[in-house]
């Protein structure tokens, strides 16, 4: 079990972390180097012998691998990113990069996303070093760069160029899994992620006839791209249950005592109540209108306009999506993706996962731990490409009212401190059980 000092090194790592500003503001606009070297530190002086990679200088990765008593088993990775996403100082209560500790609470952006993982990661390994204790299995650890953006510079590099770093390892855990969800009725469900969504990043295209402004023009860019968007936006993408998604809807109706009927998955979220955000955004396919960019001046009629969609789509369910997309753009606009990533999907019924819900009922006996499939994405999408199959991973015992989905990428984004604690806790029992 992890000693007091791990369970204090978690706070203390997780605010030095958010004191160090990673931001990610894409095109290549970020230096996660100063954190990875926070991190290779770390590790080092818990024996391990960490190596930084760089596809592009200040673009650091960190990875690391502890050997496990057993060579013949299978290796596991645990990852997590050093990057976050902008934030307004303006905007919030405390400055995000202050790694304030106020009332028992980590304030700061990575608080959730994922700095907080990365303190549990190396606080459990230095609990290790000073214990002497090895894993069943070799556990690899990577601190990735870029994971924000498009992860080119950080996953994506891993995996394409040092893909020996991670030979044996057949599973990964990281983030956004295994985190206190309450549903208003009392109950506690831990989500533990066994799927993602694909990502479909689009760039649409309408091209027409430039022209006066006052004149009447029957082949307006802007009108093309404007009806396509519209069509987009309001498109009522049909049901598509995935096997994660099909055993998370019938673990959560069952802790409800509700019969379980998949021929009206509707009728059945409506049932399931507050509990239905966990699942709702993972039935369908989506597509999102987010960014337009068309003209330079009133009275001109432009000659193209473009915009930008964001998309995700089930496992299997890609070629329907691409099909939809030609329909609903129409003869008049051009679409291609932007960015682009599978869907995942990752058994609920393997051995990890058992030992993932056997470690957080350990220490939340009260709760209901459930699969989920993330209607995002993280690196375990780029760790895939290596034959990695990704869990959403990363405890946290939190308070009631405490909107944890509401603070990744939000304002005020924060952690209490007694759920670091917890998490370190939990994925310490987890990874000496894995």
């Amino acid at each position: 079990m992890a000693d007091q000092l791990a369970l204090d090194e978690v706070v203390t790592f997780t605010s030095d972390l958010i004191r160090i500003d990673t931001t990610n503001r894409g095109g290549g606009d970020c230096q996660e180097r100063p954190a990875a070297e926070y991190a290779a530190a770390r590790l080092a002086e818990a024996g391990l012998e960490p190596v930084m990679l760089e596809r592009t200088p200040g673009r650091t990765n960190v990875v690391a691998r502890l050997e496990g008593t057993d060579p013949s088993a299978d290796a596991l990775l645990v990852h997590g990113h050093l990057d976050v996403v902008p934030a307004e100082p303006a905007d919030w209560s405390v400055h995000p990069f202050s790694g304030e500790i106020r009332d028992g609470v980590v304030w700061g952006r990575g608080a959730v996303d994922m700095k907080n993982m990365d303190a549990m990661i190396l606080s459990v390994v230095r609990s290790w070093a000073r214990e002497g204790v090895r894993p069943r299995r070799d556990v690899v650890i990577a601190f990735t760069a870029d994971e924000e953006d498009s992860a080119a510079d950080g996953a994506g590099f891993l995996a394409d160029r040092h893909p020996h770093l991670f030979e044996g390892c057949t599973e990964g855990v990281s983030e956004s899994g295994a985190y206190t969800f309450h549903d208003g009725q009392g109950r506690q469900f831990y989500p533990i992620g066994a799927g993602e969504r694909g990502t479909g990043w689009m760039r649409l295209t309408a091209r027409g006839r430039a022209g006066h402004g006052s004149k009447v023009n029957r082949e307006n860019a802007v009108t093309r791209l404007a009806a396509a968007l519209t069509r987009i936006g309001e498109h009522e993408w049909p049901l598509r249950l995935t096997p994660t998604v099909r055993a998370a809807l019938t673990e959560i109706a069952a802790a409800y005592g509700i019969e379980t009927d998949l021929s009206d998955v509707d009728a059945l979220l409506e049932k399931l109540g507050g509990a239905a955000k966990l699942v709702e955004a993972t039935v369908r396919n989506s597509s999102n209108p987010t960014m337009l960019d068309a003209g330079y001046k009133v009275n001109v009629i432009p000659g193209e306009a473009v915009a930008h969609v964001d998309g995700r789509f089930l496992p299997d369910t890609e070629e329907e999506f691409r099909a939809t997309m030609d329909r609903l753009t129409g003869p008049d606009v051009d679409w291609e993706f932007s960015h682009h990533e599978i869907a995942l999907q990752a058994p609920v019924d393997s051995p990890t996962f058992a030992r993932m819900r056997e470690a957080v009922r350990a220490f939340a006996p009260e709760a209901y731990t459930v699969p989920y499939c993330m209607s995002g994405g993280t690196d375990a999408k780029q760790f895939a490409r290596l034959g990695i199959t990704g869990y959403g991973f990363a405890p946290l015992k939190l308070p009631e009212g405490f909107d944890y989905q509401a603070l990744f990428h939000g304002v005020d984004e924060r952690v209490p401190v007694e759920a670091l604690q917890f998490g370190v806790q939990v994925l310490d029992r987890f990874l000496r059980s894995a």
